[in-house]
């Protein structure tokens, strides 16, 4: 499905996310539930370029929760995507982090139109054929003509 669809699903199954984004490795978004989710994605890939320096071990950051008074942020990369989501405070972390994980899991990339081969776009159209002139019909045999007897004079 794609990442609208799994926000959509997100949020109607989890009472507990108040926003969410979903953007690709390069940061453009994909899907999200607020409207210009673009400074809430930015934000999150800042929060993850600050944990990744913190980090002590070598495998890859995959999951981030920043916990506040007020609520909390949740970060979550997965292959080439990456979802982020706030909560009120106190939430089931663990809970949060699944359901993250499954909207995540649940986007499938779309499909990249390939482009037609240079010689499909230019291919000619066919010529039609050259009208060959019809046969004209054999002529039509004249009514037997009754043979006229010699006059008897």
């Amino acid at each position: 499905m794609d990442a609208q669809q799994a926000l959509s699903d997100l949020t109607e199954i989890s009472s507990q996310i108040e926003a969410a984004v979903v953007f690709d490795d390069k940061g453009k978004v994909v899907g999200s539930t607020v409207p210009g989710g673009d400074p809430f994605a930015k934000a999150a890939v800042e929060l993850l370029a600050a944990a990744d320096e913190l980090k002590t071990g070598e495998s890859p950051l995959t999951q981030l929760e920043i916990a506040t008074g007020e609520g909390s942020v949740f970060v979550v990369r997965e292959g080439k995507n990456t979802i982020a989501a706030t909560t009120a405070p106190e939430p089931t972390v663990g809970l949060v982090f699944y359901d993250l994980k499954s909207a995540l899991r649940s986007v499938k990339p779309k499909p990249r139109a390939r482009p037609k081969p240079a010689a499909a776009k230019a291919k000619p159209e066919p010529e039609p054929a050259a009208k060959k002139p019809k046969p004209k019909p054999a002529p039509k045999k004249a009514a037997s003509r009754a043979r006229k007897k010699p006059d008897a004079s």
